[in-house]
């Protein structure tokens, strides 16, 4: 059981990157998933985040209308596309899935993530 995220780089500034975080063990449907980010000396923060009814999608200010989060069920694997990249964007990038109680809905980032996969670097730098 486990999530593999990938895609990271050096991009130049307003260039764009496309992370993935695959699963496998567990079906990615049935969890909330989340894309997280840490900068050096700062703390971890959800830019991206898919409810576990995969109806309703949070952003971090500081990336809504760069950002998009989507999911290929079956591929079992999500997505960020990152447009217009700035050097603030700098960062490893985390994806985290938490499955919710039973009958509830899980919205917004998830905080107590069952599974966290590795971290990808994004580097924006000229």
């Amino acid at each position: 059981v486990q999530l593999q995220a990938s895609g990271g780089g050096l991009v130049q500034p307003g260039g764009s990157l496309r992370l993935s975080c695959a699963a496998s063990g567990f079906t990615l449907d049935d969890y909330a998933i989340g894309w997280f980010r840490q900068a050096p000396g700062k703390e971890r923060e959800g830019v991206a985040c898919l409810s576990s009814s995969g109806r309703s999608t949070y952003y971090a200010e500081s990336v809504e209308g760069r950002f998009t989060f989507s999911r290929d069920s079956a591929r079992n694997t999500v997505y960020l596309q990152m447009n217009s990249l700035k050097p603030e964007d700098t960062a490893e990038y985390f994806c985290a899935a938490q499955r919710p109680p039973p009958f509830s809905t899980l919205v917004g980032c998830p905080s107590r993530a069952d599974y966290w996969g590795q971290g990808t670097l994004v580097t924006v730098s000229s």
